[in-house]
């Protein structure tokens, strides 16, 4: 692909990446490329997560950015008799989604490319075609001819199964669409947040974070937070936007293009009122635009971070992805630098006394 400036060859190098929950080692590496030369230190927890920790000018409030590394994906559970794949979802996933769509295999002897099997409508009954598959009645062809050959190839159970997608910029150079954005996205924009800050007086410390195994309950930001115990939290991932046909208000309010969503409620999280308010303010003031939205069905890590050590005040802040949760989703650049230009500037504007303001608003 030509043309790509540094944040483009970051993110197709992200999405590209291979790595569902407990099996993130690939997008782990490229966060490292990208985020080490910003840190004074690189380290990881005893499941995965990467930590870039970077001091400010005092030994003032630690403050969490955290985006998560792993997408959703599958696993191989077994290989029947006839070499075909049967899989486990390792996430969320709607069935209508699969059918027909390309996999990667992560075997011991490399990748294997598969294809999720379904039937030609030829031989479909209109009744049938008209219900949706259950995932459990799905598998995944390698083309083997059977148990022996598909084991010689190298596929096991356990094998890790990666959607099939190729980093796209559209004809409108500002949508972007590839796999895995969900949430390559908010490790990027950990990343570049801190590149920006590197040149930045303050006197926070700040963690840049890319937890583990959130798509299976925000695992990693546990641990992570832990760790850290951080006094200021942020989440950045992605949410839903209500700009498609077929999505109304009523499910979502944001659209592509418009800034990035300060979430104020979600199924894991009420934002902390002080910290919103802050974050509000701050994007104001700057002139930067935002949406405000909810997610009741779903949620972020600041889920598991606000509730570790004493609390932690955290707030999910997302960016507007189409088709969350499939093979290919959809952002728009000015998203992307509205919310990292947000996020230096939330950074920039903390300190130990506006961190005990906001605890106690």
């Amino acid at each position: 692909m030509k043309n790509l400036d540094e944040t483009l060859t970051m993110l197709k190098e992200l999405t590209d990446a291979r790595g569902i929950p407990g099996d993130e080692s690939e997008p782990r590496e490229v966060m490292k490329k990208y985020i080490e030369p910003y840190a004074d230190e690189v380290y990881c927890d005893n499941l995965g997560s990467l930590v870039a920790k970077k001091k400010g000018s005092k030994n003032g409030p630690s403050i969490m950015l955290a985006g998560h590394l792993d997408e959703v994906g599958f696993m191989i559970t077994r290989i029947d008799d006839k070499g075909f794949l049967r899989f486990q979802t390792v996430g969320g996933w709607w069935g209508q989604v699969l059918l027909a769509q390309r996999v990667t295999i992560k075997t011991k002897n490399g990748d294997v490319v598969g294809v999720i099997g379904s039937k030609p409508p030829h031989i479909l009954s209109p009744e049938a075609r008209k219900k949706p598959v259950p995932i459990k009645d799905m598998y995944i062809d390698i083309g083997a001819s059977d148990k022996e050959n598909a084991l010689e190839i190298g596929v096991r159970p356990g094998d890790s199964v990666i959607p099939y997608f190729e980093f796209t910029v559209m004809s409108n150079p500002k949508m972007l669409l590839a796999k895995a954005f969900d949430n390559r996205i908010g490790c990027a924009i950990v990343a570049e947040t801190m590149k920006h800050l590197k040149k930045i007086k303050h006197p926070n410390t700040v963690y840049g974070v890319g937890t583990v195994q959130e798509e299976v309950g925000l695992r990693g930001a546990k641990t992570t937070a832990n760790m850290i115990k951080p006094d200021i939290a942020f989440a950045i991932d992605t949410g839903i936007p209500g700009d498609t046909p077929g999505v109304t208000d009523r499910d979502a309010l944001s659209k592509l293009g418009e800034g990035p969503q300060i979430i104020i409620y979600d199924a894991k999280t009420i934002s902390h009122k002080g910290l919103r308010d802050f974050v509000l303010e701050t994007a104001e003031k700057n002139n930067i635009p935002y949406q405000i939205d909810t997610t009741p069905g779903g949620g972020t890590d600041a889920g598991n971070i606000h509730i570790t050590h004493d609390g932690v005040p955290a707030i999910s802040i997302t960016m507007a992805t189409r088709y969350l949760h499939t093979h290919a989703s959809m952002i728009h650049r000015d998203d992307y630098d509205h919310t990292v230009r947000l996020m230096v500037e939330l950074v920039k504007g903390l300190d130990e006394k506006t961190v005990q303001q906001i605890i106690q608003s």
